[in-house]
């Protein structure tokens, strides 16, 4: 199958000046068993040299006159007889993909045996220091065909970018919808700070619900709270009860309850436990590749709950040799790329910083443990609570970062918060004009402004159960 798939490789790299173009400057050497390494570097220095592929005669030419001591030269000329056979053409789409994981495979297998040289203490000038960038280049491995963007050029394509509409996965308050355009855009990392018990699990599990009550496929991975935990609070928001009334329901009234909101919904919601600090994102792609194979599961949106305690498939194993900034960027890293891996959103959250919990105002300084985490994520917010917000059942949102849209409008909003249902719900407009006040008031009728929109009124998750 190696060999074949070398072959092959090789026959397209001669035959198809498109595909050779495109992956000669990502192919090494080394990927290649011995004689056929041989050959295309042989090949490679052709390419350079004339800025061609060579015609059979021409490289048989460069061939001899190439320094051919310590190869087999039967072999060599076997294979570029094969090379130079014609046959049916392959699709190229297909041609491209195999190569490129063809690639990704030799270069973790060369890595793990430089690794274990570096362990054994047989390589001669790395030490143990350097494995994790020796195995993080070659996970890294991807073929990127653009060279760039050509502004003139380019220019039709620039103006259809600016007048395309971008799929997002859309929240279910209007603020969050304002300020991120209309949701979250694909191949993001979205963060939501916050200070232990204001609502980081809360918002997410809202969230998640929502997305499910609009046909979304929604991963949620925890490793704070147990999977039960979590499906409990979303069962609260979708059932719209209070979460200490789910143990009070028959069996009878539960199912029911349960099958309404499945026939609500073409979408299907996984929630995934891992132990605190186990898992990292090697541990995320395989559980994405398993729930496609066995479940033909593939998420629109994914919660990670939450991005602190997780690990870093870079960097574990080095223990005390690593600061919390490197490890919280290089999960960060991690994560961003996995969502740009698998074409979805990911939402996340952290802690802020002993400094900023309980503080009225909070800013990019407080987050917690790395600086890192704001400088990789694309959006990110704080949620801030209060004495005075919780009597108005309300939490502050304040907007850290905005790759999507302009940071400065709609830099607070409030949302309404029922922590015993697990929800989150829109507020009537004049809410908003209390946000800046020195101390927020109470309306006419003594009646708080969150209460506009209520569950009894207006159900904002979609399920009314």
């Amino acid at each position: 199958m190696q060999a074949n798939l070398e072959t092959t490789i090789l026959r397209n790299l001669i035959q198809n000046e498109h595909f050779a173009r495109q992956v000669i400057p990502f192919l090494k050497a080394e990927y290649f068993s011995e004689s056929t390494s041989f050959v295309f570097q042989e090949l490679g220095n052709f390419v350079a040299k004339f800025n061609n592929l060579p015609t059979r005669e021409a490289f048989l030419i460069e061939l001899d006159s190439a320094d051919l001591r310590g190869v087999d030269v039967g072999e060599i000329s076997s294979q570029v007889e094969q090379m130079f056979e014609t046959v049916e053409a392959v699709d190229e789409t297909w041609l491209m993909q195999s190569t490129e994981k063809w690639c990704q495979d030799r270069a973790i297998h060369l890595a793990i045996l430089e690794s274990i040289n570096i362990i054994d203490g047989k390589h001669q000038t790395l030490s143990k220091n350097a494995l994790p960038d020796i195995l993080s280049e070659a996970l890294g491995i991807s073929f990127d065909r653009s060279v760039g963007h050509d502004y003139v050029d380019s220019a039709e394509g620039r103006y259809e970018f600016y007048h395309r509409e971008e799929v997002r996965i859309p929240f279910d308050l209007d603020y969050f919808n304002r300020i991120t355009k209309g949701g979250l855009p694909r191949k993001t990392l979205n963060i939501a700070m916050a200070g232990t018990g204001v609502g980081k699990s809360l918002f997410m599990c809202h969230c998640a619900g929502a997305n499910l009550s609009q046909g979304q496929n929604v991963l949620y991975i925890t490793m704070e709270m147990a999977e039960e935990r979590i499906a409990e609070r979303i069962d609260a928001n979708l059932m719209n009860l209070p979460i200490d009334q789910l143990e009070t329901l028959s069996k009878e009234m539960f199912d029911s309850k349960v099958e309404k909101i499945a026939k609500k919904t073409q979408g299907k919601l996984i929630i995934k436990e891992y132990p605190t600090g186990s898992a990292h994102v090697g541990h995320f792609r395989a559980l994405l590749n398993e729930l496609k194979l066995k479940k033909n599961f593939i998420p629109d949106v994914i919660y990670i709950d939450y991005l602190n305690i997780c690990s870093s498939s870079r960097m574990k194993g080095l223990g005390g040799s690593v600061n919390t900034y490197s490890l919280i960027k290089s999960i960060a890293e991690e994560i961003r790329g996995l969502a740009v891996e698998f074409d979805v959103p990911i939402m996340s959250a952290t802690q802020t910083t002993r400094s900023g919990y309980g503080n009225s105002d909070v800013g990019l300084e407080d987050t917690s443990e790395s600086f890192g985490l704001p400088a990789t994520a694309d959006f990110m917010f704080a949620l801030i609570s209060s004495e005075e917000l919780e009597q108005l059942g309300q939490i502050l949102v304040k907007q850290l970062k905005n790759r999507y849209n302009d940071p400065g409008a709609n830099k607070r909003f409030v949302v309404g918060v029922d922590r015993s249902k697990m929800k989150l719900y829109d507020v009537e407009e004049s809410a908003q004009n209390l946000i800046d006040s020195a101390a927020p008031t109470t309306p006419a009728n003594d009646k708080p402004v969150a209460t506009w929109g209520n569950n009894e009124k207006r159900d904002y998750s979609g399920f009314q159960v």
